[in-house]
């Protein structure tokens, strides 16, 4: 009987991952049709199909079409992997370098400006206290697959200010996981208040492992894959590669980093070998199934039967936050360095997307008690609207330059 089960629960995901990805290519049709990203379709697709609106219908075995348990979400975390591999590919460890500055001071603004300011006004707004800790939290983090894959959709992967959005969203998820480890030892721990010390070290511990990650897959990635005297039989680079950014995102996961990170990393030690062209084409084939499922999964997740007035208002005070503190708190500074308003707005614009780590703030608040249902609803919300309208508004940001 448990092997049956076990069968009918293996289709129900085939099944679902079907329809999701089905549903996402439609879509992404249909909006490439109207001239809008089709991210937004894909996104859109998901929240369609999703088992919260038409996959919800009770129409496998009496259970709804589409579902969403954990293998459905650790594919979906498997596809966002792959998308931050092939952004890898698209700058090298020494370009990455030299825009270290810009990075680190554009990507440490947009995690401290929207923690603070979150803080503050939800702490006025009358929210407990590790409440409030974990929404500014949820505030901070960039969902850089979005931007990267409109960036790529019009062609600016390669500019000035992509490059920088790139890097500083990079920093802006390493230090946002830190904050994130704060935040989660304080309400396990009950304390709100830890030593400033004890912050300050476990963020540059963080630092420390991310440079020693790259550091390692530059001297060790192109001397395996400068072997052509072993990988002759087809596709054993693409597949030695596949294993060693997979590979590298475990390691990074296991050392308490996001495992996007690692995956990153290799991505930037592959960008600087002979062999970088092949796996571009390689990698582009990936995109085509991995980049639409990653954003159909994201779009499943949205539920949007839980909402009432003090869900709108919430959700209203953490939207106009997100997006407020990313366009100004990594705008602003990029135009010390890109000296040009117009492309330091995109790198605002490119920030404001949130995604993974404001649904893992979600799912632990919710099952530590910490959070009410009422802001589980609105952190969710605020995903769902900031991913929905970042690649609306970074298209129209391109829109006189693709016309020119």
């Amino acid at each position: 009987m448990a092997v049956g089960n076990e069968s009918s629960i293996f289709i129900h995901i085939i099944i679902s991952l079907s329809l999701l990805l089905f549903t996402s290519k439609i879509f992404a049709e249909i909006f490439h049709r109207i001239k809008l990203p089709i991210v937004l379709g894909e996104l859109v697709a998901g929240i369609i199909i999703g088992p919260y609106a038409i996959g919800g219908l009770p129409l496998f075995n009496g259970e709804p079409l589409v579902i969403l348990d954990s293998t459905i979400k650790h594919i979906g975390e498997i596809s966002a992997i792959v998308i931050l591999f092939i952004a890898g590919l698209e700058i090298t460890p020494r370009e990455f370098l030299r825009g270290g500055t810009s990075s680190f001071v554009i990507g440490a603004s947009g995690v401290i400006v929207p923690f603070f300011i979150g803080y503050i006004v939800f702490s006025l707004y009358g929210l407990g206290a590790f409440e409030t800790l974990l929404i500014a939290t949820a505030l901070t983090a960039t969902s850089i697959a979005i931007s990267i894959q409109v960036l790529s959709e019009l062609g600016k992967i390669q500019s000035k200010e992509a490059r920088i959005i790139l890097g500083a969203a990079i920093i802006d998820d390493i230090l946002a996981i830190a904050v994130l480890s704060v935040v989660i030892t304080m309400v396990q721990t009950g304390n709100t208040s830890p030593e400033i010390l004890d912050i300050v070290f476990l963020i540059l511990k963080i630092l420390g492992l991310f440079a020693a990650l790259i550091i390692v897959a530059v001297l060790i990635v192109p001397r395996i894959l400068h072997r052509e005297r072993i990988w002759k039989s087809q596709g054993s680079i693409e597949g030695i590669t596949t294993a060693i950014f997979f590979g590298s995102a475990g390691i990074a996961a296991w050392l308490g980093l996001s495992p996007i990170v690692g995956a990153f990393a290799i991505g930037m030690a592959v960008a600087s070998t002979r062999l970088i062209k092949q796996v571009e084409e390689y990698a582009k084939k990936l995109q085509i199934i991995f980049a639409p499922l990653f954003f159909a999964i994201i779009g499943a997740q949205v539920d949007l039967r839980g909402i009432n007035l003090d869900v709108l208002l919430i959700s209203a005070i953490m939207v106009s936050i997100a997006i407020a503190t990313k366009l100004f708190g990594c705008g602003l500074p990029s135009v010390i360095f890109l000296r040009d308003k117009t492309k330091s707005m995109r790198v605002g614009i490119g920030m404001i997307s949130r995604g993974e780590v404001g649904l893992i703030v979600a799912g632990i608040g919710v099952s530590s008690g910490v959070l009410s249902g009422d802001v589980y609803t609105s952190i969710i919300i605020m995903v769902a609207v900031t991913t929905i309208i970042t690649p609306i508004w970074l298209k129209k940001a391109y829109q006189k330059e693709i016309e020119v």
